[in-house]
């Protein structure tokens, strides 16, 4: 049986305003090295991978370059396409670009470099087996449902809750058709699995690390580079 054809998608045009900085998160460093580039590395060793896309925001292929290609030889093929207003557009705007030969998609944040291979690896193989498959951990802190007032209402049993990572990965039919329903019905999500959900395809759960956290604020930055730190060690 020959092997799938897996593309990777790397939305990366998000500006992230909650780390203050003046420009896009992505390219901010860490450990000595811009975000994005770690997180396209870990694509890149995975030999699952064929095909690498990272979508840039408007106006920003030149620093892209600069940051990534002029610093780094991409060994996986690879394409570079412009975001749109939103995440979801950016993703569409990368799926559309896919090689004639893509049998899956996985779609992972710039902003988490600390992916590894083996999670990686593991929604491919979910995609493979199930159609659609996230990643995810469970969740370990106590969540509590309010009211308008912010008063506690209940106290929800965490046994079934879990927090979403990247990758997403998918069969590319299913992520195809859930965003192309998606625009027909004018329906707007957070992530690609919510699309997919809506178009009443099931999605597996697949279970990652706690280390694979997004870069959205300085603390996130902190804990990037002290556990770089330990993996060094």
């Amino acid at each position: 049986m020959s092997k799938d054809f897996v593309s990777a998608i790397i939305p990366a045009a998000g500006r992230g305003t909650r780390m203050n900085k003046s420009i896009n998160k992505q390219y901010i460093t860490l450990s000595g090295m811009p975000i994005l580039l770690r997180t396209i590395i870990a694509f890149d060793e995975c030999e699952e991978v064929d095909e690498i896309i990272v979508v840039v925001g408007k106006n920003e292929k030149d620093i892209f370059k600069k940051q990534v290609l002029d610093r780094y030889k991409i060994k996986t093929p690879f394409k570079v396409v412009t975001g749109g207003d939103t995440r979801q557009e950016s993703v569409f705007n990368a799926i559309v670009k896919t090689d004639e030969r893509t049998d899956i998609i996985a779609v992972h944040d710039g902003a988490r470099p600390l992916i590894s291979s083996s999670e990686i690896i593991k929604t491919i193989d979910g995609a493979r087996e199930y159609g659609a498959c996230i990643l995810a951990v469970p969740v370990k802190e106590t969540v509590k449902r309010i009211d308008e007032n912010g008063y506690v209402k209940k106290t929800v049993n965490r046994s079934s809750l879990y927090n979403i990572r990247t990758p997403q990965t998918f069969k590319a039919d299913i992520l195809k058709e859930a965003h192309l329903s998606a625009i027909e019905k004018g329906i707007v999500g957070t992530d690609d699995s919510f699309l997919v959900e809506q178009n009443g395809v099931n999605v597996k759960i697949v279970k990652g690390s706690y280390t694979n956290i997004k870069i959205t604020t300085p603390e996130d930055l902190i804990y990037a580079q002290e556990f770089l730190s330990y993996r060094r060690k």
